[in-house]
């Protein structure tokens, strides 16, 4: 009988002799969270590959443009440098690349208080700036070293320096000085979904979602601290699911960084490629109606340069007409496939169609739903407020009047008043365990984005009725390059998908 040592000694020997994840656990009859477990034990760190040679194939990615709009979509994971996905839950290097080109010039300080093992490190030596780079897994550290330790042919264009990498805590900057870096670009835990030590001492990647959260303020607020004003710091986080719903954690480690004085100077959408949508996924899907998750957050915070900054010193209010609602026409055609992760990418010419398809045939089986837009008043028509008393399986709520250019703080006020009375005074027509979509759009003002999905989330957490099933983005194909400005193009949408309880 062999015993627990030896048992995983031999899971680790098929590791590393180049056996795959699929391979060892039908083998050994284990699950992937239960080999990460093993690996983890084995190495103090989260890690994919025990492989320890590395050779360089290049230094930068091959025909590398910057991001120009609020949907960022890598295929491939990036293997410029020392670049690899062996450090489980790192982030592409087509992010850190993007931000750090974006935000920083030359000589510039960047500083990442989750390190892992060193994707902005390495970004940060191969563009030529200086970085502050930390870990609270010395092992993690370990790996960062190994990763940043290369060399760059010589050029008079471009200085070169080398990361300062250590051990530390991110809730820890007590070693920086005041308003000292010129940019942060970090990728934290999601809350406790991977695991990156064997319960070290302030891993803030054992703590549940409120615990996380409460530590994650003290990260924000020495955040704020160091950066100089008028810089940027950049967090990418993801949602979490829990018993078929989703966790909107996205939306509130943002809300954690708003608190600390920080403003939102964009909101980008990060599309993650491997998530399977065939086969038993794609059934499944469709059994059990929930989408895999398959988009991450990337907020662009802003320090602003004064201290208590007014939005609306200076603010023109114009005046909007109210806000009112429309029943539209019942949607027509057959629907050939479902969408099954929580990224839908259309045509341009059939992203409206196509999406509310979805929704319809999704959410509403029976074809019982009512379509409703959110437009400017006409004053040729006249609204109740009400809608007909007769029960649905779907209130499907869109908001064109998002689209309107000059939309100002009054605005959003506005808008997400009516919505929320409107959404209050028709759950009674929504069947039990039907549905609620609401479709809806990020905006800029004076500047700064208005995460109009986010808000939603926010002011609907006080309807018991209504539950959180899925925060789904939606988005055209990407055809003509545009040119580079100071802030990216907003191309997404959201869908915010309540189940009435």
């Amino acid at each position: 009988m062999i015993n627990l040592k030896e048992f995983e000694q031999a899971i680790v020997s098929d590791k590393l002799n180049g056996m795959s994840d699929l391979e060892i656990g039908k083998k050994y009859k284990i699950t992937y969270r239960q080999l990460e477990n093993i690996l983890r034990k084995a190495t103090g760190v989260s890690i994919s590959s025990l492989k320890k040679e590395k050779k360089l194939k290049r230094l930068a990615p091959k025909d590398f443009k910057e991001e120009t709009t609020t949907v960022w979509s890598f295929r491939s994971r990036g293997d410029w440098a020392t670049h690899s996905g062996e450090y489980r839950g790192n982030w592409s290097p087509y992010i850190p690349r993007n931000v750090i080109l974006k935000y920083s010039k030359p000589g510039e300080l960047v500083l990442d208080y989750f390190c892992g093992a060193g994707t902005t490190a390495v970004e940060a030596k191969l563009l030529g700036r200086r970085c502050i780079a930390f870990d609270i897994n010395e092992k993690a550290i370990e790996l960062a070293r190994q990763n940043v330790d290369f060399k760059i042919p010589d050029t008079k264009s471009l200085k070169i320096y080398e990361p300062e990498l250590f051990v530390g805590d991110a809730r820890d900057l007590s070693f920086l000085e005041d308003n000292s870096v010129d940019l942060i670009c970090a990728h934290p835990p999601y809350a406790d979904i991977i695991h990156y030590t064997n319960h070290k001492e302030g891993d803030l990647s054992f703590l549940n979602l409120d615990s996380f959260l409460k530590e994650m303020k003290k990260v924000a607020c020495e955040s704020y601290r160091v950066l100089k004003p008028g810089r940027q710091c950049a967090i990418l986080i993801g949602d979490m699911r829990r018993h078929k719903h989703v966790v909107p954690l996205g939306f509130k480690l943002i809300n954690v960084y708003l608190d600390a004085g920080f403003k939102l100077k964009e909101l980008v959408i990060k599309r993650q490629h491997n998530c399977k949508t065939t086969g038993f996924w794609y059934k499944n899907s469709i059994k059990y109606n929930f989408l895999l998750l398959a988009h991450e957050y990337l907020p662009i915070f802003e320090k602003p340069l004064y201290l208590n900054e007014s939005v609306y010193i200076g603010e023109t209010l114009t005046q909007y007409k109210e806000i009112f609602t429309l029943t539209t026409k019942p949607q027509k055609g057959k629907l050939k496939e479902f969408e099954t992760t929580t990224v839908w990418i259309f045509p341009e010419d059939k992203l409206e169609l196509s999406l509310e398809k979805n929704v319809i045939k999704r959410y509403a089986p029976c074809g019982k739903y009512r379509l409703i837009e959110l437009t400017f008043k006409d004053e040729d028509k006249e609204y109740t407020g009400r809608l007909p008393l007769d029960t649905m399986e779907l209130l499907f709520v869109k908001s064109p009047c998002l689209e309107f250019k000059e939309l100002n703080y009054e605005f959003v006020d506005m808008y997400l008043k009516h919505l929320k009375t409107f959404i209050t005074n028709t759950i009674h027509s929504i069947n039990k365990d039907g549905y609620c979509v609401i479709q809806t759009r990020d905006i800029q003002v004076k500047g700064y984005i208005e995460p109009m999905a986010k808000y939603i989330v926010d002011i609907f957490e006080d309807i018991p009725e209504l539950f959180l099933k899925e925060i789904v983005v939606v988005s055209k194909e990407a055809h003509k390059e545009k040119e580079l400005s100071e802030n990216l193009e907003i191309t997404h949408n959201y869908l915010i998908v309540y189940r009435r309880l």
